[in-house]
């Protein structure tokens, strides 16, 4: 191994430890917001923890696309939701009490379930289409944060007004508000977004580092493009929500844990909207390997894998973790497996 690999080594454990503890900080933050703000486990992680954490993979596909690495830009976004996905299953593992997605499951998981699903398939629609394009921009990327705030707004509505429930059982873990005697004043409530955007920050540039040392790391091995976006930055850049997902699990709050993984990678389709609108020599679509388009579409069996254990809501599988893990983790190392082997 060549000697300059190692500062960036040091470099890249400096900021995996950056984001272990500001990922903590976030969860706990997250969650007491959640309940003060009356908004729901859901639907902030699905915005704020989701956003948050996602972050850094976008500033690595910009840069990416910007710098004329189209596979790269893709495959990282691809590569992060397939990831991510996976980081629920690592999560069911370390949640013993119940299949996590029994305890977890809510119409508002649900809801961005599909939501991600249809953001998937408006993104493989744009890669069968990669001529129809404005300017050097295809139309789904301008229309992909239309839908994704539509999903938002749907998800925040439904826990306003739900017209269906999930059937509470013994290991159900609701998502409970405080009462309102433990309601914080307005000077905590600001000190408790200020402190978000703070970690939040700290979180962005820590994954920045960790992509700037992995990208040079991968050059200097000189790993193919679409591996380095699709496993390692994808990996590396997806750290926070891994940190983030187990901490919520540990803390109990479990809807907060799944809501910011699915808002995470709704989030994370947008980076091919943006790295689209950043790569200037036509639409990103039309400059991508079939790989990237395969990885898409592993990460949307994968997030219909989840949403088929959400529903079907199995109380107790092999180890104590569910049929969706299992099946999540089997089709995240077969998967990747078959597109690089093929």
């Amino acid at each position: 191994m060549p000697d300059s690999i190692l500062p960036n080594l040091a470099l890249f454990l400096l900021a995996a430890m950056t984001i272990l503890f500001a990922g903590t900080r976030l969860v706990h933050i997250c969650d007491e917001l959640a309940d003060r703000t009356g908004w729901g486990e859901a639907i902030f992680g699905a915005f704020f923890l989701g956003g948050l954490t996602s972050l850094p993979g976008i500033t690595a596909s910009v840069t990416a696309a910007w710098s004329g690495a189209a596979s790269l830009a893709l495959s990282n976004a691809y590569g992060g939701i397939a990831a991510q996905t996976l980081f629920i299953a690592v999560a069911d593992i370390v949640y013993r009490e119940a299949n996590l997605e029994h305890a977890a499951a809510s119409l508002e998981n649900m809801l961005a379930s599909v939501g991600l699903l249809i953001l998937l398939a408006l993104l493989l629609f744009a890669h069968a289409t990669p001529t129809l394009a404005i300017g050097h921009v295809h139309p789904i990327s301008i229309l992909l944060p239309f839908v994704y705030f539509a999903m938002l707004v749907l998800i925040n509505r439904s826990r306003a007004y739900p017209m269906w429930f999930a059937r509470v059982t013994q290991q159900t873990k609701s998502d409970r508000p405080l009462p309102d005697n433990q309601r914080m004043s307005k000077r905590q409530m600001l000190q408790r977004w200020l402190a978000l955007i703070v970690i939040g920050m700290t979180v962005v540039a820590a994954g920045w580092l960790l992509t700037q040392s992995g990208m040079k790391i991968s050059k200097i091995t000189g790993v193919s493009e679409s591996l380095i976006g699709a496993l390692l930055i994808a990996i590396i850049t997806s750290l926070p929500e891994l940190v983030t997902t187990v901490v919520a699990v540990k803390q109990g709050a479990l809807t907060l844990a799944v809501g910011g993984v699915l808002g995470g990678n709704a989030f994370d389709t947008l980076f091919a909207a943006v790295a689209d609108c950043a790569y200037v020599e036509g639409s990103i679509y039309g400059f991508v390997k079939p790989l990237d388009e395969g990885f898409a579409a592993l990460s949307a069996v994968m997030t219909g894998t989840l949403l088929l254990g959400l529903l079907l809501r199995q109380q107790r599988g092999p180890g104590g973790i569910g049929f969706e893990s299992i099946a999540i983790l089997t089709i995240y190392t077969v998967g990747f497996s078959i597109l690089f082997l093929s």
